[in-house]
């Protein structure tokens, strides 16, 4: 969980009165936070390096509060004290909202079609008239170190720029080029460097060599550049000393480029909505122009209010609906029951990005109902605790499988494409396969949609073991279902190979035969389990049976196809058997 501290006498200057250290850490517990450490500047240097170190340093009280990894709003003071303030009914959440210029066009950022190899995305808003003091600036830096440790993932998914707009003039572009090619004053330095001068300086800086891995070794690297040829920045590592804020800016350029849009969106949204409260016209960002490399033109930030609605047969089980309203206003989500009193609509403003289910919505509920205050009760139904029945049938089927001789493999969730379609000379649209969308290597690239790659490829690892090799294995396999509410389910299998210098489908069938026989499953038509011939491009023509249970079909078995075993480098014959439990129970 991050980590945000306050100073404790500005955190109850904005909140309008003083507690007790005991009164706040139990305010921050209602809401959801836990009061870390209470401890000052002074205390934290003299632990870290002695006290001779801490004589100078200051001795303000600071509250160390941890804040959920997916509370972006509540990272720094403004969003802490706007939470804290709506939680306890001390002010209604504010509307955000997106403003044209006053004066003139949105500022424009155009981006090139060079950065789609190193850095493809990007996004733009202003801050316009706003007034920092020392402590909004501090929280305003925070904020966005806070940013790239946790949601910009070290910066390699966004990195955040933020400019003095007086300093530079629209409009900017966002291209890359040859390290050598870029040259510029970085912030806080005296001298012109090149981009290639730049990684070797800051190897050594404690704080920025964190970060160069990302684009050192790029043939080109990102720069943003303004209507003059000054550079901005040379995102993800470092801003241009040129166009620097400071507690004297009035209007800030913020961009954000980025390898997830997504992401990208989210960062923009929460450093503007919580800032923009000190601005001349509080909770308004100025919309900024983005022109993507096909012409297309974005207005950002997106800033948009979402609307979900809420079944109130699952949540009305304590208190009734418009409580349940009034308690998710608390939490910044404004909420009010339907006409026709079945929903509760809830408004989901642009700083809750965490907010993306109904079960979100309901924790947010149940936080601001409080935990505490539920009262605990006798069930009305006896119930005994019993273990899971598919696990309990899972564990049972594995020790009689290790009794007939099999020995268990425990293989991957995930795959490459190739495994689940070409390897087992199938199409890989019928497979329906879940993808990820941003794999990190070419062999976890979907989740598996049957257990047989992932045991084939446990055979060619130990061919050098002695024959026949007998492996099984008793998992979940993923597939898509466009009839559940996330897309996709999971499904039980068994699935067991023989490899030897025979192809040896008696044994697999002896194999299905003894599993049939420990599920009670009697051969035959109507009521029991058969076989029949079925043709599949992954076993061998006129050897590959369809399995049927009580008019089902469950699976498959038979000799695998030779250009299948050839796939995964094995050499000699193998039967399979590939099954679904989930219907024996």
């Amino acid at each position: 969980m991050p980590t945000v501290s306050v100073k404790r006498d500005l955190l109850f200057q904005a909140l309008g009165r003083t507690f007790t250290d005991e009164e706040f850490d139990e305010l921050c517990f209602e809401f959801g936070l836990e009061l870390d450490e209470i401890t000052s500047e002074k205390d934290i240097i003299s632990r870290e390096q002695g006290d001779q170190k801490a004589s100078e340093a200051s001795d303000v009280v600071l509250y160390k509060i941890d804040v959920p990894a997916n509370r972006y709003d509540l990272l720094c003071l403004e969003g802490l004290v706007r939470g804290l303030q709506v939680f306890k009914d001390k002010m209604e959440a504010p509307r955000y909202s997106r403003v044209n210029p006053l004066n003139g066009d949105p500022q424009r950022l155009i981006i090139t079609g060079e950065t789609a190899s190193v850095r493809p995305h990007a996004v733009a808003a202003v801050l316009r008239n706003i007034t920092f003091t020392p402590e909004r600036y501090d929280s305003f830096i925070e904020l966005q170190e806070k940013l790239h440790q946790n949601i910009c993932r070290r910066r390699t998914l966004v990195a955040i720029g933020t400019h003095d707009l007086d300093t530079i003039s629209g409009p900017f572009t966002y291209t890359a080029k040859a390290p050598d090619d870029i040259r510029f004053k970085p912030l806080n330095q005296n001298q012109e460097y090149s981009a290639t001068q730049l990684m070797g300086f800051y190897k050594t800086d404690s704080h920025l060599r964190h970060y160069l891995h990302i684009i050192e070794d790029e043939p080109l690297y990102p720069v943003i550049y303004d209507s003059n040829g000054i550079v901005l920045s040379m995102p993800p590592i470092i801003n241009g000393d040129h166009s620097k804020i400071s507690v004297n800016t009035k209007n800030v350029f913020i961009e954000c480029t980025a390898t997830d849009l997504t992401k990208a969106k989210i960062v923009l949204d929460m450093i503007v909505t919580m800032f923009s409260e000190h601005c001349d016209q509080p909770f308004t960002v100025e919309e900024a122009e983005v022109v993507y490399p096909d012409g297309r033109m974005v207005t950002y930030p997106v800033c948009i209010y979402l609307c979900m609605l809420l079944r109130l047969c699952i949540c009305t089980v304590l208190i009734s609906s418009e409580s349940i309203a009034q308690l998710l206003t608390r939490m910044c989500l404004k909420s009010e029951v339907t006409s026709d009193g079945a929903e509760i609509q809830v408004e989901i403003p642009p700083t809750r990005s965490d907010v993306i289910h109904a079960c979100d919505i309901m924790e947010d509920a149940a936080m601001a109902y409080g935990f505490n205050n539920i009262t605990r009760t006798t069930p009305r139904t006896y119930t005994v605790a019993n273990q899971f029945p598919l696990n309990k049938l899972t564990e049972l089927l594995r020790l009689d499988l290790a009794t007939a001789g099999f020995t268990e493999a425990l293989t991957f969730a995930l795959c490459s494409q190739e495994d689940i379609a070409d390897k087992l000379q199938k199409n890989l649209k019928d497979t329906k396969a879940v993808h990820i969308s941003n794999p990190k290597t070419a062999e976890f690239q979907v989740a598996r949609t049957t257990l047989l790659p992932g045991l084939l490829k446990t055979l060619a690892a130990n061919r050098k073991m002695p024959l026949p090799l007998k492996l099984f294995e008793i998992s979940d396999v993923v597939l898509r279902d466009e009839s559940t509410d996330v897309g996709a389910r999971n499904s039980r299998r068994l699935c067991a190979v023989y490899y030897n210098k025979t192809p040896g489908f008696e044994v697999i069938h002896g194999l299905l035969d003894r599993v049939m026989q420990l599920l009670e499953v009697k051969p035959g038509r109507n009521h029991g389990y058969y076989i029949q011939a079925a043709e599949d491009s992954t076993y061998f023509p006129g050897r590959c049976a369809e399995i049927f249970s009580h008019g089902k079909s469950i699976g498959r078995l038979g000799v695998l196809h030779p250009d299948v075993i050839n796939s995964f480098e094995l050499t000699m014959p193998c039967s399979a058997l590939d099954i679904d439990i989930e219907p024996f129970l």
